[in-house]
């Protein structure tokens, strides 16, 4: 199986099971002589760990992180960091009266019929509990940005239909929705309360807001800022689409309405994202995300069995009723990853600043 690795000089690759006995990251690219230590993941992973409210699955799993390789006497050594999470309350039984059955809005069915083979035990490698080793790398190319004075932000736009109407960043780590409106995150709590009650589930759109980037961030023309971002955003599970400033809207905008014109003090709007060519400019990065809302519900669905035959399924066990809130420091972990590994490429293709390298260049 490929595709377990992304990046290309900030890279991680992740491994293991939802309920297998452990998941895990290795790190690539992290210089040497950084401060590290447990506590500075611990704090990113806490925030996606599941049982934290009535509304995410009770899976009790305290996802406590291991550092195994490449810190030592707590400072990076520039070799690779290999982190791992126990699961502790994996329930492999739970999903064994309905593994011959393909479950609705799940990979069962395309998993078995790219590998003759799958891990039933709560979607396997497909499982949203993989997103926690990208939490554990995210951490770290986190704290290599603040070092570069770029903060990332995500947040719960929209849950159920419910969106927010004003924005308070202190009220996203206030609520269980980890919305910045608190008169819409009770609404929205409502919403999924009754949708729980119904053994329903709701998606909703998370926005991020990417401050202090420079000009110049970027690769044109297959690996432009949004594309790399389309594609790490892309690749978690319950993520349906994306859009990067005014998004979708533009089509329905003119040239005027939509071009970002400019003035000597600078751009004079951001429809753009922040981003013309795939580069940088300047301006704070924003982007949209839908997620999806949790393929595992308890109303009965109709689907068929692995080897054809008609049949209704109602999926019991652990399962959030929405994943907004958990996806959120998801969200923030691959898009620092995204721009800590923009930012090595840029530095690789600079010239040497070295004096005698720059001699030694000009005389050959």
């Amino acid at each position: 199986m490929s595709g377990n690795s992304f990046g290309l000089l900030f890279r991680l690759t992740t491994f293991g099971e939802s309920h297998g006995k452990a998941i895990g990251v290795i790190v690539e690219g992290t210089p040497a002589k950084v401060p590290l230590q447990e506590k500075d993941i611990q704090e990113q992973l806490d925030k996606r760990k599941p049982g934290q409210s009535n509304i995410s699955t009770p899976r009790k799993e305290t996802d406590i992180v291991h550092i195994l390789s490449g810190v030592f006497e707590g400072y990076t050594t520039g070799t690779p960091i290999m982190m791992i999470l126990h699961n502790h309350d994996a329930d492999p039984q739970a999903y064994h009266a309905i593994k011959n059955k393909f479950r609705p809005g799940h990979a069962d069915y395309t998993y078995l019929k790219k590998y003759g083979i799958r891990d039933w035990r709560g979607s396997g490698r497909a499982s949203g509990r993989e997103t926690a080793a990208r939490v554990a790398a995210g951490a770290i190319a986190r704290k290599l940005l603040a070092y570069r004075g770029v903060s990332v932000l995500a947040y719960s736009k929209e849950i159920a239909g419910i969106t927010c109407q004003t924005f308070d960043k202190n009220a996203i780590e206030r609520n269980l929705l980890r919305a910045p409106d608190m008169q819409a995150a009770q609404k929205m709590q409502q919403a999924i309360e009754a949708l729980k009650e119904e053994q329903n589930s709701a998606g909703g759109i998370i926005e991020c807001t990417i401050k202090g980037v420079p000009v110049g961030l970027g690769e044109p023309v297959f690996d432009k800022i949004e594309a790399l971002l389309g594609h790490a955003m892309l690749s978690i599970g319950a993520v349906k689409a994306i859009e990067f400033g005014s998004g979708f809207a533009a089509s329905r905008m003119t040239a005027k309405e939509q071009n970002d014109q400019m003035s000597p003090q600078g751009f004079l709007s951001n429809n753009a994202g922040g981003m013309l060519g795939g580069i940088s400019t300047g301006l704070d990065i924003i982007f949209r995300i839908a997620v999806k809302a949790p393929s595992s519900i308890g109303i009965k669905q109709k689907t068929i069995t692995i080897d054809g035959k008609d049949t209704t399924i109602e999926t019991k066990g652990r399962h959030d009723t929405c994943i907004c809130p958990r996806i959120v420091p998801v969200t923030e972990a691959m898009t620092c990853i995204v721009l800590e590994d923009l930012y090595q490429r840029y530095e690789a293709y600079q010239f040497p600043q070295n004096p005698a390298l720059r001699n030694s260049n000009k005389s050959q």
